[in-house]
């Protein structure tokens, strides 16, 4: 993308030195230049064109301040803030969050206080309430997705009356 529709007020050489610092993240002048270059620029393809987008949310922290320095009131900021948002949600969408079995020994713990709620005639709800735990959070220890406290194993076995925990 050819930058001197934003620029149009620059020499060939100004030009040259503004695609330098573009480039540049580091610059001392990128805040400055990118700001001048967003309050131009209305389409997210061809600022992408320029910069990538991991480098735009990199440094839209640093855009954002020295564009509220410099204006208070912006709807292209507001409108790049927006832009900025959705690419950190795409982002966190993106990432591989590790996946697999829990533990063997989480499952033993779960099994032995599901075997002491159920002998002690006890729902879930009425186990949370005892213990001061959501409900949700019993069923995840109970099928042993949820990694617990010896605090929180202590209650359990408080209540339940659990004296011996195996974890094989």
């Amino acid at each position: 993308m050819k930058i001197e529709k934003y620029f149009w007020n620059l020499n060939e050489t100004a030009l040259n030195e503004t695609m330098k610092i573009i480039k540049k993240p580091s610059h001392p002048k990128f805040a400055s230049v990118m700001v001048n270059f967003l309050s131009r620029c209305d389409k997210p393809k061809e600022l992408f064109s320029v910069l990538s987008r991991r480098e735009f949310v990199e440094n839209w922290p640093q855009i954002r301040r020295y564009w509220v320095k410099v204006e208070l009131q912006s709807e292209f900021r507001d409108w790049w803030e927006t832009i900025f948002e959705q690419l950190m949600e795409e982002r966190m969408q993106k990432q591989v969050r590790p996946k697999g079995t829990a533990p063997i020994f989480l499952k033993a713990i779960g099994v032995q206080i599901r075997k002491a709620r159920l002998g002690k005639r006890l729902s879930q709800k009425d186990l949370s309430l005892i213990i001061g735990i959501k409900q949700p959070e019993i069923s995840k220890i109970e099928d042993g997705k949820k990694n617990i406290t010896i605090v929180t194993l202590a209650k359990f076995c408080k209540v339940l009356n659990i004296s011996k925990i195996s974890i094989e």
